[in-house]
């Protein structure tokens, strides 16, 4: 551990009530860029800590994998917020804190007495984050919600069976949870700023199926942008069954020519010469219309090379190109590597642990890993004896 944070948000205190991912991503962000994060996790019997300590196995048993990528650089205060000394040790918290994080639903946090209008009454410039299921106002506002949920509600699950026929399918990812997760995240800052302009705290609700939902229909909306619609929701290209990485002589490779010069190049290359002259592909407009004939002529010209042939006639002729990378492989990519991406660390509990470097590059207030994940509790006694508890 580092003495001093480095981070840009270094001095922001956040009291974190988040738990499984969403949350916890959110204020992972948070303590990579320097600020002082206090997990708060359960101490109920049969609900001790966060469930993901639990998933998946590790040396220690409470430190899962999941758990361990998402909960560095925090502290891990457990008490029970239902019993006298545990709220009071929360609201002494809550007296100092900049940010409070939770996704707890709302009448739980009333019934608690720890809803916004409480939490402002003992520290009215706090910025309260609450990331929802669901916003207010709506059928589904008192309603759960998890990742498979959101992905179906939202028509992301749908986009697998407008590309191919196939069945409905969630992404192998939890895709809704970490993106908004990421909504969260730039909603605290924008909060925080405003706070820092103008000395007011204020409530911000994320909720997921809104924001996730959002995030889908950025390009998906489409035909039903303008109206009246033309019923055509998804980008063509996107879903298109065709758009997936090129098989080539010995493997695959990711492609993607864009400009009316990459394309031409791209076709000569493998011997195609005249297809950029076919109206279909002549202009922006005419591939995105004819993309599925498009992206079979180049999985024909893909497989007249071996992958580091397209590598190299690619990168020389600035085409932009990548190799395929098997889940396995991306461990051991030369990049990610050359700017040490994957970091090993050791615990001083569960031993040699491999992590993620921060992605984001500050000149001046460089982001830093100073905590390693902590046991359930590790740091009770010491949060509570600062405060005088």
């Amino acid at each position: 551990m580092t003495e001093t944070r480095t981070g840009p948000l270094q001095g922001v205190k956040i009291i974190d009530m988040s738990s499984v991912v969403l949350g916890p991503f959110a204020t992972l962000i948070f303590g990579d860029l320097g600020a002082d994060v206090v997990k708060i996790e359960s101490a109920q019997p049969g609900k001790a800590g966060d469930m993901m300590r639990y998933a998946g196995k590790s040396p220690t048993g409470d430190l899962g994998p999941i758990y361990t990528a998402l909960n560095r650089n925090k502290k891990s205060v457990q008490l029970d917020a239902k019993t006298e000394d545990g709220k009071a040790a929360l609201i002494a918290m809550l007296k100092e804190a900049d940010v409070f994080f939770h996704n707890v639903r709302l009448a739980g946090m009333r019934r608690l007495g720890l809803d916004y209008d409480s939490v402002k009454a003992i520290n009215p410039g706090i910025v309260y984050v609450h990331c929802a299921g669901f916003g207010m106002g709506g059928p589904y506002e008192h309603r759960q919600a998890y990742d498979d949920l959101i992905q179906g509600a939202s028509g992301f699950a749908s986009l697998s069976s407008m590309r191919d026929g196939s069945e409905p399918a969630y992404a192998p990812s939890l895709v809704a949870d970490k993106t908004v997760g990421l909504f969260a995240t730039y909603a605290t800052l924008a909060a925080l700023y405003h706070r820092e302009k103008t000395g007011e705290g204020q409530f911000v609700q994320v909720p997921m199926l809104e924001s996730f939902t959002f995030f889908n229909m950025v390009e998906n909306l489409y035909g039903e942008t303008f109206m009246p619609g033309n019923g055509k929701l998804a980008y063509t290209r996107s879903i298109n069954a065709n758009r997936k990485p090129y098989k080539t002589k010995d493997g695959y490779i990711g492609l993607v020519p864009y400009s009316d010069q990459q394309w031409e190049t791209f076709f000569e290359m493998g011997g195609r010469d005249g297809v950029f002259e076919d109206p279909r592909f002549s202009t922006y407009q005419a591939r995105t219309e004819n993309i599925t004939d498009l992206y079979a002529i180049i999985g024909e010209v893909a497989l007249t090379k071996t992958t580091d042939e397209w590598l190299t006639l690619l990168d020389d002729a600035n085409i932009p190109t990548m190799k395929f990378n098997e889940m396995k492989d991306v461990l051991t990519d030369e990049h990610l590597n050359a700017v040490g991406f994957f970091q090993e660390r050791q615990h001083p509990d569960a031993g040699t642990y491999r992590t993620l470097k921060h992605p984001v590059h500050f000149s001046a207030t460089p982001a830093s890993i100073d905590l390693d994940p902590p046991k359930l509790g590790a740091d009770t006694e010491t949060v509570l004896a600062s405060l005088g508890l």
